[in-house]
């Protein structure tokens, strides 16, 4: 897990001082892993450190420094003191941050005393400094009071064409997901609902297939609009503008008919053939949830079968 710096910075934006809670450290078994973090704020709270009585104590625990100001460790045997099955034992760092603590995070990773005296632990100091001279991403460790976390960076941007119903669906589910940088574009500002899902860029665009051309070579997209002949459009478009992966809603019959035309327009078959249609698992059925859980599904077993890749590659 890596300190989302974006996220924070949004939500200091929208509520003021925010706290955030971190799983500095694990012993054992725990719900969660080193870096999992949620932010909480007068009145609500995002993101989850797990353990169902863990996060409502430590949510307590954070409104209170809140009220406080002040920053806090904790130390939490999730057995004895919580009832939980886990049997580990967690180390929560909370930190209270405002608009100017937050304009201080800067870099690849963030290195900060917690609590205590010590000084800087030699090799937390020497982590950090790769991540700034060789772009190695350290792991969360929390030693002598102070914690070092990797900052965030969306690892796939992710090009959503569609307002309606499945986009709507797709949007709540895959915004929120820490990887994923989510650009969602439709033809009108009313199309989109009056709250956009924290994590997305809404882009209004007359026409949608004229933004292509801006999404980076690496994107990905899935193309869900109103409209077959402007799905149309955006295939067409997007074989001419090159993707890391592109999927289209629609049935069979659709992606037949799409597979003559877009060899009328000029695109091969091994072009046509990267274009994945239908998307989702289809045994899950056509309501819009389903359709936008199998789609996540796909996608984020795709950027693990990724990250596989990558790591052999560098082997």
């Amino acid at each position: 897990m890596s300190f989302d710096v974006d996220a924070l910075r949004d939500a200091v934006a929208r509520h003021g001082r925010v706290a955030r809670v971190v799983v500095a450290r694990i012993d054992g078994s725990a719900p969660r892993e080193p870096g999992a973090a949620m932010l909480v704020w007068e009145g609500g709270q995002s993101g989850t450190i797990g353990g169902g009585a863990l996060e409502w104590e430590a949510a307590a625990e954070a409104r209170a420094a809140l009220a406080g100001g002040a920053d806090k460790v904790t130390r939490k045997p999730l057995g004895p003191a919580l009832g939980q099955c886990c049997g580990g034992a967690v180390v929560l760092a909370c930190e209270v941050h405002d608009a100017a603590r937050v304009a201080a995070l800067e870099g690849p990773a963030v290195l900060r005393r917690i609590e205590g005296a010590a000084e800087r632990p030699l090799e937390l100091a020497r982590a950090a400094a790769q991540a700034r001279g060789a772009g190695r991403a350290p792991a969360t460790e929390f030693r002598d009071g102070w914690l070092l976390e990797p900052v965030a960076r969306p690892a796939r941007e992710l090009w959503l064409f569609g307002a309606g119903h499945v986009g709507r669906a797709l949007a709540g589910v895959l915004a929120p997901l820490p990887d994923i940088a989510l650009t969602w574009i439709d033809t009108a500002e009313a199309r989109f609902p009056d709250a956009i899902p924290e994590g997305a860029t809404r882009l209004v665009a007359a026409n949608p297939a004229d933004v292509v051309r801006y999404a980076p070579a690496e994107a990905e997209h899935l193309v869900l609009t109103y409209s077959h002949a402007l799905d149309l459009e955006l295939c067409h478009r997007l074989l001419g503008h090159g993707f890391r992966s592109a999927g289209l809603i629609g049935s069979a019959t659709k992606w037949a008919r799409f597979r003559s035309r877009l060899r009328a327009l000029g695109h091969t078959d091994a072009q046509i053939g990267r274009i994945r249609c239908p998307i989702g698992d289809p045994s899950l059925g056509k309501h819009p949830q389903a359709i936008a859980v199998g789609v996540a599904a796909q996608l984020l077993s795709e950027g693990r079968a990724g990250c596989t890749a990558g790591r052999e590659a560098r082997a």
